[in-house]
């Protein structure tokens, strides 16, 4: 395991109640100029042996990610990759790009099967601890049993998964397209030969997860409309019956 990377605990609950800290109204505002709320973002990505060329490129644009949120109030990213035989391990919360460069720059990828389904449920933990606005998914393949990623995703609640796939295998593209449906997400294609692509994609989530999506509309790039595409059915009918029943594809087919 890399030296940056371990699973943190969660924090030791406050021994101070919400019954005893005041509440008002001109206080919180106050706060919230001094200190802002800044959004969370879990960045996942599939650190297998065939993904060594992409993780190399994704590193160098994750910067840029940082800068996108910046422009919009900010945004704390968890890097979360899996690799090798059962590695899945988390980093801090991180505020800033060089850390979180440093810290991929210093990964190397090893051969191993998808952990996607391990992704899943640490967003879920996370989130029931401090709110998790996106988790996005960079990845080439799937070979976990889609039921079961179906039923972790849909216990994720409010957290959209946004899942950028590299390559073209249909299988795998049906597998994320269900996920993305199930949670009010989305999915997009990139590869080696449009580096430009991932880095709009990786603009556009930072500017949705910063700034939601108003702040993605404002982007005004390929991506972005893509996505917000997507995005906008997260509160259709369609997105609830496909979260109850599980068959999203065929609810989207149905809007």
């Amino acid at each position: 395991m890399d030296e940056q990377f371990k699973l943190f605990p969660a924090a030791a609950s406050s021994a101070v109640t919400s019954s005893s800290v005041s509440t008002r109204p001109h206080l919180d505002e106050f706060f919230a100029k001094v200190d802002p709320v800044r959004n969370r973002l879990i960045f996942a990505i599939d650190a297998t042996a065939s993904r060594q060329p992409t993780w190399d490129r994704a590193a160098k644009l994750t910067a840029q990610m940082f800068d996108a949120a910046a422009a919009i109030g900010g945004l704390d990213i968890q890097l979360v990759l899996f690799r090798g035989a059962a590695e899945c391990v988390a980093s801090r919360w991180l505020s800033d790009a060089r850390s979180l460069t440093a810290i991929m720059s210093g990964v190397m990828c090893r051969s191993g099967e998808t952990q996607i389904g391990k992704i899943l449920i640490h967003a879920r933990k996370e989130n029931e601890r401090k709110r998790v606005a996106a988790l996005v998914l960079i990845s080439d393949a799937c070979e976990e049993l889609p039921t079961i990623l179906y039923t972790e995703a849909r216990r994720l609640g409010d957290v959209p998964v946004l899942l950028f796939q590299e390559g073209n295998d249909e299988r795998v593209g049906e597998i994320y397209a269900e996920i993305a449906g199930v949670t009010g997400g989305a999915v997009a294609k990139f590869d080696l030969g449009a580096a430009g692509r991932l880095e709009d994609l990786l603009k556009a989530v930072a500017a949705f997860a910063a700034g939601g999506v108003k702040a993605l509309a404002a982007q005004n790039s390929e991506a972005a409309t893509l996505l917000l595409t997507q995005l906008k059915k997260r509160d259709s009918p369609c997105r609830s019956s496909a979260q109850t029943t599980g068959c999203a594809n065929a609810a989207a087919r149905r809007c």
